[in-house]
């Protein structure tokens, strides 16, 4: 998991992204998709069509940061919003990379075997 610092914000663009971008192609989609509301420390997250995959670009002050994550089973759940960005808390956001949804925090799926 990432260590997320206090005050550290989570921004979320809605809709979906083209996943095959990397670290300096999402970066240019910063100003455009959160319109330019970028701090020293901040975590942008993206995800892709399928909702399988995210991709979390992590400003930590020194430089940029690129995490993805796929599920094997199920769907990221995703926010819907006019604006086009939405902010959420770093709670929030580990409930996301687990595949739980934050408003019903329960374990949606569970490997049947380990190891």
């Amino acid at each position: 998991m990432i260590p997320i610092a206090a005050g550290v914000r989570v921004w979320i663009a809605t809709g979906h992204t083209d996943m095959p971008r990397g670290m300096n192609s999402l970066c240019l989609l910063v100003p455009e998709a959160f319109q330019a509301r970028s701090a020293r420390c901040d975590l942008y997250v993206f995800r892709g069509k399928s909702g399988k995959l995210i991709k979390i670009l992590w400003r930590d002050g020194l430089g940029m940061s690129l995490y993805a994550k796929r599920l094997e089973r199920g769907r990221f759940l995703w926010p819907s919003a006019a604006d086009g960005v939405v902010t959420i808390t770093p709670a929030q956001l580990g409930y996301r990379l687990e595949g739980i949804d934050w408003r019903m925090p329960q374990q949606t799926w569970r490997p049947q075997a380990a190891g």
